[in-house]
């Protein structure tokens, strides 16, 4: 818990009055290093809540949690500030920062409530659900055309990106985890050679593509729904990345699972209203090349994230995203099964990812 004296401080300096009857309640929080909790408070005209961010350790603002692509940008502000101002600036819909303490590990950040679009998404019907992604495909769109038009030079994600090393380290995460960790079965020399050889054309073929401003978590739980729009969250990782990654991170989300159909027709909305965005990438008319890589792209972000909850089981000792696990993998699953070309990696992998034995 943030110690009280220190909060008062940071409200003071932030606000420039004295809060009193101050209340700090802890939120649930996830896998990161992050704590979360809502301040509750007299103000006068100011808001009645706010919400503190707390890292464990201060410095742990300065890295990604897991490795990422050498940055060519220093800063020297806290990743969290260096991205929430570009894209602030660039029209994306990110919390208020009202103050923040450096030596403290600690932001103070606008209350946005408390109804991520995953509980929207479980609580509409049909058709709200497809107005509600596409709500959320309009911020990416701001990410990928204003955000990615006019780069920040001291915006350190223009300084990083998912090259082939990176996109091959969070495969071979999969392999160590998704596979070994999860079922203490060691994989043949033979095969990791040849699922490696796959997982490198696909990393290559994904690093060829256009790169834009990438959010790298843009999915239903890191979206708050608040008056009526979408609002994003947990960007701090950003950095530039294949036109496709974001979009399957949203529609290929392991916290809620949409049918073809829907995701087909996301797909044609986002290329629809991508033309007046951005124009990295293919265009609308050709969205069969377009799709491909949007597979190619979910592959890799499915069994990334597949091999993630394992690790965040085995090393953090935090088991509540193993359920995800299986429709995580289904996603796999049907994509291997639309490209023949990856027929060499659905068979080798098969035996050893059981939520893959059903492919034809």
């Amino acid at each position: 818990m943030p110690n009280q004296e220190t909060v008062l401080t940071l409200l003071r300096t932030a606000l420039g009055v004295e809060a009193s009857n101050l209340s700090i309640r802890p939120l649930k929080g996830d896998a990161s290093n992050r704590s979360y909790y809502r301040l509750h408070f007299d103000n006068g005209n100011r808001p009645a809540t706010m919400i503190l961010m707390e890292l464990a350790e201060p410095e742990a603002f300065k890295k990604s949690e897991e490795a990422v692509s050498s940055s060519s940008i220093s800063a020297d502000e806290l990743p969290y500030l260096n991205i929430l101002r570009h894209l602030a600036r660039s029209g994306v819909a990110v919390p208020e920062l009202y103050g923040h303490d450096p030596a403290a590990g600690l932001l103070l950040l606008e209350d946005l409530g408390d109804r991520i679009l995953e509980m929207e998404l479980k609580d509409s019907d049909k058709t709200e659900i497809h107005r509600l992604y596409r709500m959320a495909i309009d911020e990416l769109l701001k990410i990928h055309g204003p955000a990615t038009r006019h780069p920040d030079p001291g915006c350190i994600a223009f300084g990083r990106s998912f090259d082939v090393p990176l996109l091959m380290w969070e495969f071979d995460h999969f392999l160590e985890y998704g596979i070994e960790a999860r079922s203490g079965v060691t994989i043949r020399p033979g095969d990791r050679k040849a699922i490696r050889e796959e997982f490198r054309k696909i990393s290559e073929a994904l690093a060829a593509e256009p790169k834009v401003f990438t959010h790298r978590d843009f999915h239903c739980r890191n979206l708050m729904v608040h008056d009526e729009k979408i609002r994003v969250l947990d960007f701090q990782d950003a950095l530039m990345g294949p036109n496709v990654y974001d979009l399957a991170s949203l529609l290929r989300d392991s916290y809620f699972v949409l049918r073809g159909p829907m995701v087909d027709d996301l797909i044609d909305y986002y290329l629809l209203n991508r033309s007046t965005a951005t124009a990295a990438g293919p265009g609308a008319g050709e969205r069969e090349a377009f799709r491909r890589m949007f597979d190619l792209m979910s592959i890799q972000r499915n069994l990334k994230a597949a091999g993630r909850f394992v690790y965040i089981d085995v090393v953090k000792k935090k088991d509540y995203l193993l359920p995800y696990i299986p429709q995580t993998l289904g996603y796999v699953r049907i994509n291997l099964n639309r490209h023949s070309e990856l027929k060499r990696l659905r068979d080798t992998l098969e035996p050893y990812v059981q939520e893959l034995g059903s492919i034809p």
